[in-house]
């Protein structure tokens, strides 16, 4: 019996098959009010019939699926994680008790600098932009708030220092993913992005201090003084909330898995809840799964408070489930292939191959709906763009790293858009125009790549053997 080899999609195919995606993932969240997670869901059955029109088999797509899944459950674990840990450390008055100081302490002319600095050094000290705009992130969402900065504009300074300190940091599973499946080491990958990251780091701070005066002058005092006595009424107010962030922080400095170490700091929430906030520790276990209804008479502190818990985060699971799969279905009927071999002959320079390495990665994001998507898929289709032109693999590494992590928060349907927009509170496309360090970041990156500053050639003193990408039947572990 002859077997039909599978085919490439055409561009028209590809074309059909991911503007009706797109179609859908609009018109779902926009117009009729539905979950992106259906649309996901359907997703999937266009592009398994596109695969089964090529000669794949149902089962091969099948399996295809499950691989892209089992690839990112590790971020589910975690994500339930960081659910339960927000449920108990408001439950616990850890949350409440780092807003409460925090407004004692930051001005509104540098809050905007301090809440970037801040979410930039826990990202790198921990290594997950996802613990620390759970954490740092949350709190700082309540200050400003506090303060009268609008939620949307902090939410940009919260993800601009969570990413920075997460691309920065060798504990960052994005990190040891991009520069593993570019074959390159973890110190080299991050000394290759420290050029152009510091210097938008810079011009981002710039901005937002900037901007920071633009509110200075706004300040309503007794609306910080309204929520810091809701926050005293409501909860008991500590110096000693702040150990089991010392904890957390510092077991994740050293390395230490994420998903238990999370887990853990969820365990003292429920303890200082029972401890210091006098509840019963029945109820303050339950916080792990659900959020408690907090009423503090300030709406939009209430609205900080009351959320949290494993339960928030089952729809974001779903959509992690759903877009790993949709992405491993993408890469077996090879429709991002399909979409890279258009580009590679108009590929000539290095502007242009740093230019179409981040439109790889984002669409990796935006049709892949997981950032582990884009990180896994971006180095394998550009990585013959630069053997060939005879670039080194860490401007790939650097390249893919920008476009793909960067942007996953921008995506709505994307695992770090319902993740970031479910813990900070504020839609994606809300927050998005002011992640403004992810676009200064790949604007310097174009720009500099087209004048051929900060961009590595081969050594041709070394050996000229073709470099190889991580094949499909390695794993790659990520946390």
């Amino acid at each position: 019996m002859k077997q039909t080899t599978p085919r490439l999609p055409s561009l028209i195919q590809v074309i059909i098959s991911l503007g009706l995606f797109l179609l859908m993932a609009f018109s779902f969240t926009a117009k009729l009010d539905l979950p992106i997670q259906l649309a996901l869901y359907v997703g999937w059955f266009i592009i398994m019939f596109l695969g089964v029109r090529l000669g794949h088999s149902y089962k091969e797509l099948e399996q295809s699926a499950l691989h892209g899944i089992s690839n990112g459950l590790g971020a589910v674990l975690i994500l339930l994680a960081v659910g339960a840990l927000v449920g108990t450390w408001i439950a616990g008055g850890i949350v409440p008790t780092i807003i409460y100081y925090g407004l004692k302490a930051i001005h509104p002319s540098i809050f905007l600098l301090a809440t970037m600095i801040i979410c930039s050094l826990t990202s790198l000290a921990t290594g997950t932009s996802w613990g620390s705009a759970g954490t740092a992130g949350i709190a700082m969402m309540g200050i400003g708030q506090g303060l009268g900065v609008p939620a949307p504009i902090t939410a940009g300074a919260v993800l601009s220092g969570c990413y920075f300190g997460d691309k920065m940091s060798p504990l960052s599973d994005s990190v040891i993913l991009a520069s593993s499946m570019s074959n390159v080491e973890v110190v080299e990958h991050i000394k290759g992005m420290l050029p152009i990251a510091s210097i938008s780091y810079v011009i981002t701070g710039i901005m937002f201090t900037a901007f920071g005066f633009h509110y200075a002058g706004q300040l309503d005092m007794t609306q910080v003084d309204s929520v810091m006595t809701a926050m005293q009424q409501q909860f008991v107010i500590t110096p000693l909330s702040f150990l089991p962030v010392v904890a957390v922080l510092g077991l994740l400095a050293m390395r230490m898995p994420a998903f238990p170490v999370i887990s853990f700091g969820a365990l003292l929430g429920m303890i200082w809840a029972a401890g210091f906030q006098h509840m019963a520790f029945i109820n303050a276990f339950h916080a792990a799964w659900a959020p408690q209804v907090i009423d503090t008479g300030v709406k939009f502190i209430d609205a900080i408070l009351n959320r949290g818990g494993m339960y928030s985060m089952l729809g974001s699971v779903a959509v992690i489930v759903f877009g790993l799969g949709f992405g491993g279905l993408l890469e077996k009927v090879g429709v991002l292939d399909t979409i890279a071999n258009l580009f590679e002959h108009r590929i000539q320079s290095t502007g242009s191959l740093a230019s179409s390495t981040i439109a790889t990665a984002f669409l990796g994001n935006v049709f892949g709906s997981a950032m582990y998507v884009s990180l896994i898929l971006t180095p394998k289709i550009c990585a013959k763009n630069y053997d060939r032109l005879g670039y080194q693999r860490k401007n790939l590494s650097r390249n893919a790293e920008f476009g793909g992590t960067l942007t996953s928060g921008m995506v709505p349907w994307s695992d770090n858009g319902i993740y970031m927009a479910s813990i900070l509170g504020v839609a994606t496309l809300s927050y998005a125009p002011f992640m403004w360090l992810s676009f200064v970041c790949i604007i310097i990156t174009i720009i500099t790549s087209y004048f051929g500053w900060f961009v590595d050639p081969v050594d041709k003193t070394q050996s000229q053997e073709p470099q190889t990408v991580v094949s499909d039947n390695e794993t790659v572990t990520t946390s």
